[in-house]
């Protein structure tokens, strides 16, 4: 099943510390459009017949492990195909009410599918919170700074700390407002690189150019222990939401897939990168 990712969420070019221009908004359109040529040429395809089904979905970064593995399943299942366009919320919605050939939008937030819903570009039926998100402190395995908690970036050692662009991507703004609670964000703002998306962030750390990222719990709950809560109590909930597009032209697929997601199976895969819904236990 092919999987794809907008250009903020592959490679790792050099940290920034503004956010990126409008190239990323249309670069992700064509990123979009070329799924769907590559998907309706067959190209590494199995011949399928000419009722297949394919969904294009634009996803939160942080969904770049949890949600691919979902969409195995469900098109074992099911028989549809699941590409993907991960990139930061704000960008990923920017596309959509631009025109992108778009079927559900998975986003890290509730507020950038309210103002796609408020201009009718979501079928308001079909939105639903699919998880709650978390934020951690991640140092890469193997470095010779650690931190037990947020008052910690205050530290010498932590040069760079890595967070994801808040003006369009939830978990950076998460992470502002909990710098901003704990009277950290003036001692580390001079510290602070941007990624385009939280996956950014976590390669901006991966690749040495930050000691510290703080970045979503479901991209690093599988990778080994270097990581710490942030408190939840340090920002707004991170109350993730999708919803089917007003115009993909598989409404029954699209609206499938969501209640997959949020179905028996897909509530297990999701659990497991910590991922719960509003009252559900949090992963400890």
């Amino acid at each position: 099943m092919p999987v794809s990712s907008s250009p903020a969420s592959s490679g790792c070019p050099a940290p920034t510390r503004a956010g990126a221009g409008t190239w990323a908004s249309a670069i992700g359109v064509v990123l979009v459009l070329a799924l769907v040529a590559w998907v309706s040429g067959g190209c590494g395809r199995k011949e399928a017949d000419a009722s297949s089904v394919t969904l294009v979905v634009s996803a939160a970064a942080d969904l770049r492990q949890a949600l691919p593995e979902v969409a195995r399943r469900f098109t074992l299942e099911t028989g549809v195909e699941v590409v993907f366009n991960f990139g930061s919320s704000g960008l990923l919605a920017q596309q959509i009410e631009q025109g992108a050939p778009v079927d559900v939008i998975f986003s890290a937030n509730e507020s950038y599918v309210d103002e796609l819903e408020e201009k009718r570009l979501v079928r308001s039926e079909t939105r639903a919170v699919y998880g709650r998100g978390r934020l951690v402190l991640w140092t890469r395995p193997g470095s010779d700074v650690r931190v037990q908690d947020i008052q910690d970036l205050s530290l010498s050692e932590v040069r760079r700390v890595a967070i994801a662009n808040p003006e369009h991507a939830p978990y950076g703004l998460a992470a502002r407002q909990a710098l901003e609670t704990a009277g950290l964000l003036d001692v580390v703002a001079p510290k602070l690189v941007l990624g385009e998306n939280v996956l950014q962030a976590l390669q901006y750390v991966e690749s040495g150019n930050a000691e510290v990222g703080i970045v979503a719990l479901s991209l690093v709950v599988k990778g080994g222990d270097t990581w710490v809560f942030v408190p939840e109590s340090l920002h707004q909930p991170i109350n993730q939401t999708c919803a089917v597009i007003a115009g993909s032209a598989h409404v029954a697929e699209a609206t499938r897939f969501v209640q997959f997601v949020n179905g028996t199976e897909g509530r297990t895969i999701m659990r497991s990168y910590g991922f719960v819904l509003p009252g559900e236990s949090p992963l400890q």
